[in-house]
């Protein structure tokens, strides 16, 4: 099970997802975002953990994803919007009542909920083919029954691993990558 720590703004946050056991921790270069990093803090936050750095973006041009790629030495880019020319690609989609599933060319495809923080109904996830990942509203305390209905690849969380916006707290970091093991 691929487990993400996703909204690392400190380096004592990525060693503490590095330590719990995740195997990737993510960056976002949003700026209106209170869990926003610049591309070269991402690149120190990252340095030396043995852990897939990701990147993600929201309507950005793909030259400006390549950039700051480079820049912040990440893995992947986790992308909401135009597909940058970049090795590792996760396509991310809201889930809302209309959403449709798409064949992308992509290595995994991030399922996020409605509105940052926010559940859908992980059923829609269960039998999609290629790699899966769900996100939104996902805890300790209903990762691992998002993990039995959808049987995702993997999960990622932010918001819900949090002790205030940006600022993870190391118990819930480590509740949430234990239960989502276990329950793979």
């Amino acid at each position: 099970m691929m487990v993400k720590v996703c909204g690392i703004t400190r380096r004592q946050d990525a060693e503490a997802a590095a330590a719990a056991g995740a195997s990737a921790i993510g960056f976002v270069f949003v700026p209106q975002s209170p869990r926003y990093v610049l591309p070269e803090t991402a690149a120190e936050l990252g340095r030396g953990l043995d852990v897939w750095k990701v990147g993600v973006f929201v309507d950005e041009s793909p030259e400006f994803i390549e950039g700051v790629m480079r820049t912040a030495h990440l893995d992947i880019a986790q992308v909401y919007g135009e597909l940058p020319k970049v090795p590792r690609v996760w396509r991310a989609f809201r889930v809302g009542p209309t959403s449709k599933s798409a064949n992308h060319t992509v290595e995994a495809v991030l399922l996020d909920g409605p509105a940052n923080g926010m559940t859908f109904d992980w059923t829609q996830a269960r039998g999609l083919s290629g790699k899966i990942i769900l996100a939104g509203g996902l805890n300790a305390s209903n990762v691992a029954e998002a993990i039995r209905i959808a049987q995702p690849w993997g999960v990622d969380a932010s918001s819900g691993l949090e002790s205030a916006p940006g600022i993870k707290d190391h118990d819930k970091v480590r509740h949430f990558v234990k239960a989502a093991q276990q329950a793979s």
